[in-house]
């Protein structure tokens, strides 16, 4: 396998706005689970991947397929730990416009799990080798991205940051990490809405059409992986071989932040295959769900009702990225790791 291949696999696994790898993540089927069910001999099909992200969970709001986060760090304190972007983050105060007062910023999150197998072994991978800004800008011609100075990371540069790693500063340390920066121009129709949505708000506020990311990609040093927790969230009894991440610190709107976690082991049943468990949780703002009624008496608005637009049950919603919304973008984006791992 060629450098470029072993890259792209890792970062297609982690990175939050890539898209499918040309059209090879077709060929993978996806089985919808309610949980991740324990790994038993021949329990993985070839090309299938199980996958959930918990829409039918007692804690999910059904319109939205998002979770509460003080729900979320209630009921699962382990996947919050896990998932957030460091285990001590928690929902952000944020100052009112006088500045007089503060509030507590209450988020939703999306939260995905999924698993699937591929036919070698799992030390024959080396992550080391994975990290590589020339295989993400073959991605998706749609994407533009670029290196990042760790120094001009926001929540580096912000003390005030809620985003800012108390452990370590963003992109410097061990793993290998580099830093991106993202930008992502809005499908379909997307931007023509948006645009007409700035003309008709009163806050000076503007949305914009495109959404910009900063984040880390690195391989979790052996040292901080808690294997005892990972083992148990992926449901499998043989050793941790390996762990990348990829931390979204900064996004510019709809979302607080995000991560994508994937896990390597080997088959219990054939070492001489690898199960990967791959894990997302995306962080989006509460706020982003009161703005219904700025487009109810907006015929041609009312489809971009946002949590909609995010649960991909929106005429707004195209493509397969992240305008398609949240459901439809992450299984895509675990079927392209799955296409791109098995090449």
């Amino acid at each position: 396998m060629t450098k470029h291949c072993l890259a792209g696999a890792a970062i297609a696994v982690l990175l939050a706005v890539s898209v499918r790898s040309a059209g090879a993540a077709e060929d993978f089927q996806i089985q919808e689970v309610a949980a991740l069910p324990p790994l038993t001999a021949g329990a993985l099909a070839p090309r299938t991947i199980v996958f959930t992200d918990h829409r039918n969970d007692e804690l999910v709001d059904p319109a939205t397929g998002l979770i509460r986060f003080a729900d979320w760090e209630r009921a699962r304190p382990q996947q919050k730990q896990m998932l957030s972007l460091f285990p001590a983050f928690e929902e952000p105060m944020t100052s009112a416009a006088d500045g007089t007062r503060q509030r507590r910023q209450r988020l939703y999150v999306y939260v995905a799990e999924s698993r699937f197998a591929i036919a070698k072994p799992a030390a024959s991978i080396d992550l080391a080798r994975m990290m590589a800004l020339p295989v993400v800008e073959q991605l998706d011609p749609s994407i533009k991205h670029r290196l990042l100075a760790a120094a001009d990371a926001v929540p580096n540069k912000d003390p005030k940051s809620p985003n800012r790693n108390p452990v370590r500063k963003w992109c410097e340390g061990a793993g290998n990490p580099i830093c991106i920066q993202s930008r992502y121009q809005l499908e379909g129709r997307l931007p023509t809405a948006i645009m007409l949505v700035n003309k008709i708000r009163e806050s000076s506020k503007k949305t914009a059409d495109f959404m910009e990311f900063q984040s880390e990609l690195r391989q979790v040093p052996a040292g901080e992986i808690d294997r005892a927790a990972l083992a148990k969230a992926t449901g499998i009894d043989t050793p941790i071989a390996g762990v990348i991440e990829q931390n979204i610190f900064y996004v510019n709107q709809i979302m607080e932040f995000g991560k994508f976690l994937a896990a390597l082991q080997s088959d219990p049943a054939d070492a001489g295959k690898t199960v990967v468990s791959v894990f997302v949780a995306l962080a989006v703002d509460s706020e982003l769900f009161e703005k219904r009624k700025e487009f109810e008496h907006v015929p041609v608005l009312r489809n971009l009702v946002p949590a909609q637009v995010l649960a991909g049950n929106s005429s707004f919603n195209t493509g397969n990225s992240i305008s398609a919304g949240l459901p439809k973008y992450s299984r895509n984006r675990v079927k392209a790791v799955a296409a791109l791992l098995e090449r």
